[in-house]
């Protein structure tokens, strides 16, 4: 899986296929009465187009030549409210097809955004932060043009070209062979242009993604940070450099393709009028035919340029629905993800007012890869009674806060099964498993909104005085009052405007707010000082009471006050039991604790 997602970043060599054709077709179809409104002002506009033509034949056969200007005034207020109809219809339709382009376009970032948020955090581990974004926002705004205005213009365009050509060929079937014959080289010339440019923009955007993931990862506060402590900026200069210079020179060839398409498809426009007045002239001159009036020839080269316009744009539409299926691969292919934590067919609603606390984990097995030759855990198996303090400790990368994760379901098990109060969490409405869990993890996260916000996080009702008691239980509302503007103070990007300690504590108050049936600490009070920790504990303790904790140990007082400690080791429990039992048993605990805790002040994290 980890594979699937890394691959996800390469862009689509696949070739533009009927399915993806038929779920593009499919985005359209919630707006089909719109999309029928649309092609009705299309045939309008086009029918009342067509006339133009005609009217110009009779104003110079039969007023200019005859010297009869009423009839010159006649078919000149005709050809004026042609032009205006055609041009009202024109603007219905273009506004429509706007509309119908701009929903689709929010339905698939609501659905790529859903289906992203759906996704296991394998996924986010596995991918980064700038290829997700460039996928959200890049490749959906690349379709604008497309869903936007390609439908009614194909209509439209196709519309004007057959009306068009069936005209020419009333008026002249030999000029229109002539005419005619030149649409090969239209043909040609576009399949050669839209194979290019799809390829040069499957290129662009995959360029693009890593552009954004270099940004992201540079220009975030975490990113410059890493950078100017560590004296990275050239290297990191350098990189940006190499990414945008190559995205610029494909930029620069897809700029090229699409010119050279359009100077071609001028040159043609340029020589086929040409080739008509000479076979006009021809016939005339050499024949006497006396069937090619001026009136007529003028009308015929009038109805060219009203095909050939069209013509270009369905052959431009060629070349952006060739390209534009780079992009709709690329959605789809995130789209067509499958999530792997997800509701089972027979899952279950629990009242988390009802919920007991009791946690038990039956010969669990997981990895984080498939590919993983040894789990990172392996056979673990331990029952959590309601209201139980299990505190766990082991070395970094033992599994500890791995089998956290497992209980709010972050990941599943590979084998075994975690279950609360007897119902496999897996048999759990992922909705109601959220309700009843709290998770207070080593890196704070908090979102670029005011602190009132942040609270609410955890319980998005929450009063005033709500938010205020839990921010007193966690020792920083005091702080919080201080501030210029109290609980509406924006905490910047991650939250850097306040520190490590602040953070935890809004974190803790976040947790304490949502009032948890099972609580999970995954060193939460790493980041505070010795101060700070005495009162948070103290809040901790209180929140604890008839609750079902899980701790990554690292505090002394922490494994003291659990009611079993389980300690890891290369993914085993290979001792659980209480603090005292566990030092007279003089086992990997107890070296362990003479290492690290014995006779220290502040201890260091086990």
């Amino acid at each position: 899986m980890g594979m699937a997602f890394r691959m996800a970043a390469q862009p689509s060599k696949r070739p533009i296929s009927k399915e993806t054709t038929r779920r593009v077709v499919a985005c359209f179809k919630p707006y089909k009465n719109r999309v029928a409104i649309t092609a009705v002002l299309v045939l309008g506009s086009a029918s009342l187009g067509l006339l133009n033509p005609f009217f110009l034949k009779h104003i110079i056969n039969d007023g200019l030549l005859k010297n009869d200007l009423s009839v010159v005034a006649l078919y000149s207020i005709y050809t004026l409210l042609a032009t205006v109809g055609s041009t009202a219809f024109a603007l219905g339709f273009g506004y429509l097809s706007v509309l119908v382009g701009q929903l689709i376009m929010r339905d698939l970032r609501n659905q790529l955004f859903q289906h992203l948020q759906g996704m296991s955090l394998r996924f986010f581990t596995g991918t980064r932060t700038g290829e997700i974004q460039s996928r959200l926002s890049n490749d959906v705004t690349g379709l604008q043009s497309v869903v936007s205005d390609t439908a009614a213009n194909i209509l439209n365009n196709v519309t004007i070209v057959i009306s068009t050509l069936i005209a020419m060929i009333v008026i002249d079937w030999r000029l229109t062979l002539l005419s005619v014959g030149v649409m090969p080289i239209f043909v040609f010339i576009a399949k050669w242009v839209g194979d290019k440019a799809r390829t040069y923009r499957q290129k662009m955007q995959a360029q693009t993604a890593d552009l954004s993931a270099t940004m992201n990862e540079t220009l975030s506060v975490s990113g410059a940070l890493l950078t100017k402590t560590s004296g990275r900026e050239g290297l990191t200069l350098s990189k940006f450099v190499k990414e945008n210079t190559a995205l610029t020179e494909t930029g620069v060839r897809m700029s090229m393709v699409m010119r050279a398409f359009f100077n071609l498809i001028g040159l043609t426009f340029s020589v086929t009028p040409i080739l008509v007045y000479w076979l006009a002239g021809y016939l005339v001159i050499g024949h006497r035919d006396p069937g090619l009036s001026i009136g007529t020839i003028v009308a015929f080269t009038a109805l060219q340029s009203r095909m050939f316009f069209p013509l270009t744009s369905l052959m431009n539409v060629q070349v952006e629905l060739s390209s534009a299926m780079a992009l709709f691969d690329r959605i789809f292919e995130y789209l067509d993800m499958p999530q792997e934590i997800v509701d089972a067919p027979d899952a279950v609603a629990v009242d988390p007012a009802k919920v007991q606390g009791k946690v038990e984990f039956k010969e669990v097995v997981f990895r984080y890869d498939p590919s993983q030759e040894e789990p990172t855990l392996n056979g673990v198996s331990m029952t959590a009674q309601p209201g139980q303090l299990v505190a766990l400790v082991g070395a970094s990368g033992a599994g500890k806060t791995t089998l956290t994760y497992l209980i709010p379901r972050l990941y599943d098990v590979e084998s075994g099964s975690v279950e609360i109060d007897g119902i496999d969490v897996r048999k759990i409405k992922l909705e109601d498993l959220s309700r009843f869990i709290a998770v207070v993890t080593q890196e704070t996260y908090l979102v670029h909104d005011t602190i009132r916000e942040n609270l609410r996080y955890g319980k998005p009702d929450a009063t005033d005085p709500e938010l205020e008691a839990a921010a007193r239980a966690a020792a920083i509302h005091d702080h919080i009052a201080s501030l210029p503007e109290g609980y509406d103070t924006v905490v910047g990007e991650r939250g850097y405007k306040l520190s490590g300690g602040e953070k935890q504590r809004i974190s803790i108050a976040r947790a304490i707010l949502k009032d948890p049936r099972i609580l999970i600490l995954d060193e939460a009070t790493s980041a505070l000082d010795t101060q700070s920790e005495r009162l948070v504990q103290t809040a901790l303790n209180k929140l604890m009471e008839g609750r079902t904790t899980f701790a990554v140990a690292h505090r002394l007082s922490t494994i003291r006050n659990a009611d079993q400690i389980l300690v890891l080791q290369y993914g085993n429990v290979v001792e659980s039991g209480s603090h005292e039992s566990l030092l007279d048993h003089e086992g990997e605990y107890a070296r362990l604790y003479h290492l690290q805790f014995e006779n220290q002040e502040n201890p260091a994290p086990i």
